[in-house]
């Protein structure tokens, strides 16, 4: 039966931590100039519907570090822009590639992809998760915390794809999550009730303050994500209050440390001063989205 990794909750908590110590290691092989040609023969298809930077870049190296190929695929340039069927392209890309990544708007188109493929099926972004960006996330925590049951985590801004995917990994991770967004920008309240049944650790203010006291690690992320631009003037004034500065910081715990999964919009919901600061962990957290995604793709297309 074939495996898919739509949300962060299609791995368990051993699971995760087997890809994660994984990553690690390619992590420390790629520094130290090691190879090794996990996924020769392979071919992952990457259906963009969104675009992107840093998912096609650590996609795309990652495959090919891997000894493995990856086929770039613009929606706008394939039939289904004509009006071919979901279901139709993804059996006939299953006979033609290993596994397919998909970067779409929303999340049933991801999951009728799956529906339909019989191979592997990855969720590269979609209007509900970013699972692969926790994997990420998570990783950079544990590099620079060593581990993440208990760490205090505060989510200032809104609460988007991202954010929901965090507040679900607490069930795998032991994070305890503060969620800061104003009235009407909370994260997906079925998704918070999925963590909280499971164990998860999750709280829900719309204070950025209450949110960021004594937290080890500060989250936030763009205001206007993709989709949204319509809303730009109207989400300006509401996030306002939700910057993360050097003033929110003086708040949080000493040795607290900043996150943004990028593109950052400096001035707004993070200033410059802090991304580029002693605190900010951005570019590990970014080069970590290659080393955990070569992890994942070993895992699901190495047989």
């Amino acid at each position: 039966m074939k495996k898919d990794f739509i949300s962060i909750l299609d791995i368990n908590e051993p699971e995760l931590e087997q890809l994660l110590s994984e990553a690690h290691e390619l992590k420390r092989q790629k520094r130290a100039g090691t190879t090794h040609l996990l996924l020769a023969g392979k071919t992952l298809a990457m259906i963009f519907e969104k675009s992107s930077t840093r998912t096609h870049i650590s996609f795309e190296v990652g495959m090919n570090e891997l000894g493995g190929h990856a086929l770039f695929l613009n929606a706008r340039d394939m039939q289904i822009r004509r009006g071919e069927e979901i279901r139709d392209t993804a059996r006939a890309a299953s006979r033609y590639v290993s596994g397919m990544m998909i970067r779409a708007y929303k999340h049933s188109t991801i999951e009728e992809y799956a529906k339909y493929a019989t191979i592997p099926v990855i969720n590269g972004l979609s209007d509900l998760e970013h699972p692969c960006q926790l994997l990420a996330d998570i990783m950079t925590m544990q590099e620079h915390f060593g581990s993440t049951d208990e760490l205090r985590v505060a989510w200032v801004g809104d609460g988007n794809n991202v954010c929901n995917s965090l507040i679900l990994s607490t069930v795998l991770t032991g994070l305890d999550v503060t969620v800061a967004t104003p009235k009407g920008y909370e994260p997906a309240a079925d998704l918070v009730a999925k963590a909280r049944a499971l164990g998860g650790k999750v709280a829900l203010v719309q204070d950025p303050e209450t949110a960021v006291k004594d937290a080890q690690v500060i989250v936030t992320d763009t205001w206007i994500s993709m989709g949204d631009e319509g809303e730009k003037e109207e989400r300006t004034n509401v996030f306002r209050n939700y910057t993360v500065d050097s003033d929110l910081m003086k708040l949080a715990s000493p040795d607290a440390r900043v996150l943004h999964c990028l593109p950052a919009h400096r001035g707004e919901e993070i200033t410059d001063e802090v991304m580029e600061g002693g605190q900010s962990l951005v570019w590990d957290e970014a080069e970590n989205r290659l080393h955990a995604q070569k992890a994942l793709l070993v895992r699901m297309l190495k047989k």
